[in-house]
């Protein structure tokens, strides 16, 4: 009998990892898996993918044959049989600025500039945390270069917020002795919030004419009503965006208070808004408002815009916070009273940064939501991007056309509404916590 001899092999050194196979990594192993994973997947993706094919097929050529260069439709049309998208290229400015002073156009340029730097900080963590100043007092800056007017009507209204931020601070230790602690900054919050409302409506127009008549420091003012295009969409969208955000936290925390005025203060504002349209809401800004303010009241309609969609947005955003609130292990309450901390440490600390991580979603559909709300402003006169489609193709020169201007809008929205749908997902990633 032959003994068979076996060899025993032991590894000297590390053996590195054999890469996966190729159709189990890369665009091909994405492709298996995501497409292409069953018969019934298959199917599907062929099916779309001739479908878009066929799509993009039959309208590449409309693209490709475009006419930039034109006086009017029918010369577009004489030069051939693809888009005419010379309409967009002489009324771009009218699209950007509506009937804003055309020698004053670097002043809501530079604004849109600035905004951009205002909000790196707040969405970026890279950014330097100076310039949370310039974030904070953009608002102000972003109003006086677009309407123009003395600085001084901006520096009152910061006036105003610099005494309810001294209210706030002081107030509350001053009330510590006759009453509980947190009902002392309750009320150091309304007292504040009352006497900045007051300044702003009884002192910063006496302020900005006084000063003024000493030193006049300002821009050419602009009228409202030369406001429009993407222009006016861009300030409602972010003064509405900006301003929800803050008011809806205040509400789903006044909506969870054990304070029943507060709580029922912030029930019924949240359920009476959102029982009533926005569009009910802009007539109600429009028209209805005025027979509510003192005669020979001025407000501005686009202000007033802006309040009520604030408004509106805030009632949705509430909810979709107060959804956060309610997803949060009541682990996490006990973990911040087992710390010691007061109800205001432990909100602003654990309690709020983890509601706001999983309403992530929420609160960026209901942004999304918000932006493209704004075309309604239609409806009360206002030029927004739509509206401005009436003058253009009122234009004996441009009338019958269609496709091109309102796919240029929508190309607009996207843009904006795709770049916060994305960063959406860049935030859920860079705060992911959890093991797959």
């Amino acid at each position: 009998m032959v003994q068979e001899h076996t060899a025993r092999f032991v590894a000297d050194r590390e053996i590195p990892a054999t890469p996966p196979p190729a159709s189990e990594s890369g665009a091909i192993g994405w492709l298996r898996f995501n497409l292409f994973s069953g018969p019934f997947n298959t199917i599907v993706t062929l099916l779309f993918s001739a479908f878009v094919f066929y799509v993009v097929w039959s309208i590449l050529p409309w693209f490709l044959d475009s006419v930039w260069t034109a006086g009017s439709l029918p010369e577009c049309r004489q030069m051939g049989d693809g888009a005419c998208l010379a309409v967009i290229r002489e009324r771009w400015e009218q699209f950007m600025f509506g009937f804003y002073p055309a020698e004053e156009r670097w002043r809501p340029v530079l604004a849109f500039v600035l905004l951009f730097v205002a909000i790196w900080p707040a969405l970026f963590s890279s950014a330097p945390r100076k310039l949370l100043i310039l974030s904070a007092l953009y608002p102000l800056i972003a109003y006086w270069l677009i309407w123009g007017g003395t600085i001084w009507g901006p520096i009152g209204v910061l006036l105003g917020v610099a005494l309810a931020v001294a209210i706030v601070r002081f107030l509350p230790s001053v009330l510590a002795n006759a009453m509980d602690e947190g009902l002392a900054f309750l009320l150091s919050l309304i007292a504040a919030g009352l006497i900045m409302a007051l300044w702003w409506l009884f002192a910063v127009v006496p302020f900005d004419e006084a000063l003024s008549s000493i030193v006049n420091i300002g821009l050419e003012p602009v009228e409202s009503a030369k406001l429009g295009g993407f222009l006016l969409s861009l300030i409602i969208g972010v003064s509405g965006i900006a301003g929800s955000l803050p008011i809806g936290i205040c509400l789903a925390l006044g909506r969870q208070s054990n304070l029943l005025i507060i709580k029922s203060v912030c029930v019924g504002f949240i359920e009476f808004i959102r029982g009533v349209p926005l569009i009910t809401l802009l007539f109600v800004a429009s028209t209805v408002l005025n027979y509510f303010l003192p005669p020979g009241t001025e407000f501005d309609l686009i202000l007033r815009v802006i309040i009520m969609v604030t408004l509106f947005a805030a009632a949705y955003m509430a909810e979709v916070i107060r959804g956060g609130l309610a997803a949060l292990p009541r682990g996490q309450y006990e973990a911040a009273d087992s710390l010691g901390l007061d109800y205001w440490q432990a909100t602003r600390f654990i309690i709020m940064p983890q509601a706001l991580k999983i309403s992530i979603p929420g609160i960026v559909n209901t942004f999304i939501g918000l932006f493209k709300d704004t075309t309604l402003v239609i409806v009360i006169g206002l030029l927004d991007p739509v509206g401005i489609l009436g003058p253009i193709r009122a234009d004996q020169n441009w009338n019958g056309i269609v496709w091109e201007l309102y796919g240029f809008i929508a190309l607009f929205f996207f843009i904006f509404c795709f770049s916060m749908s994305r960063y959406s997902q860049y935030l859920e990633r860079k705060l992911q916590t959890g093991h797959n």
